[in-house]
């Protein structure tokens, strides 16, 4: 069995850390820092980093690659169509890798940046900043058209997919969705309960997809409530899920 757990950067980023213990080998996803790993590394003798993934551009998700890259010779992947630093694997939709044994799914999933990608492995999904626990990420490159076609491709996968994304936004995404759909019990049931876990500095990764498609507002666009409250935001008929997402995505930019 591969272990994942949570190396926290920065202020609210996650480096996933995978490992295999019969090989003592391990990967990290999204090291946008190195010190974290590192650290890791060195409180861990024995163990060796042999993959790093990366889903995106964005320096908080690549800082770390180079310097990690120098230090272990890890084989580094990541999206073609992006400046990826030390990159060995240039990967695109539906390519597939192995990673610790275990075989992994490349999904384009263009939105926050063009090029964006996400890992897949059946029950583990490794997102980026594309899904986030009750949100998404903003337009940074794509489209509202592409963002929400991204995000519906992720929610087709299975229902205990776990969801591990990379930035710990979920109770400011929450409050968000509150204010979407006020009325939605398992919303304001998992307000309270991730409430109550940051208070006590508990992390709220990984979520579920079954748990985003009660919760999550980006997720929720053909639900009545939810393309009430965005024709009543913008002031218009969204005839469309897209639409109806382009006005949640413009209201959360400015919530």
């Amino acid at each position: 069995m591969i272990q994942i757990s949570a190396l926290p950067a920065f202020t609210d980023n996650y480096i996933w850390l995978l490992q295999d213990h019969a090989t003592q080998r391990c990967a990290v996803v999204d090291p946008g820092d190195a010190t974290p790993v590192q650290a890791w590394l060195d409180a861990h003798p024995g163990w060796v980093l042999s993959d790093i993934l990366i889903t995106h551009h964005h320096h908080d998700h690549v800082g770390g690659v180079q310097a990690l890259k120098n230090a272990t010779h890890a084989t580094v992947y990541g999206p073609a169509s992006e400046n990826i630093p030390a990159r060995d694997v240039a990967l695109q939709d539906n390519d597939q890798l192995s990673v610790l044994g275990w075989d992994f799914d490349v999904y384009a999933v263009p939105g926050h940046t063009l090029g964006h990608i996400a890992y897949y492995h059946h029950g583990l999904l490794f997102c980026g900043d594309t899904l986030f626990a009750a949100g998404c990420g903003r337009l940074f490159e794509g489209t509202p058209g592409q963002m929400h076609q991204s995000l519906s491709r992720l929610a087709s996968l299975p229902e205990d997919t776990l969801v591990y994304c990379t930035h710990e936004y979920t109770l400011s995404n929450l409050k968000f969705a509150a204010a979407v759909e006020p009325g939605n019990p398992d919303i304001a049931a998992r307000l309270e309960k991730v409430g109550q876990q940051r208070n006590a500095g508990v992390m709220t990764l990984p979520s579920t997809l079954a748990l985003e498609k009660l919760t999550n507002p980006f997720l929720r666009t053909t639900e009545t409530s939810v393309k009430q409250k965005a024709d009543e935001r913008n002031g218009q008929r969204n005839e469309t899920p897209s639409e109806v997402f382009a006005a949640l995505r413009a209201w959360k930019d400015k919530f």
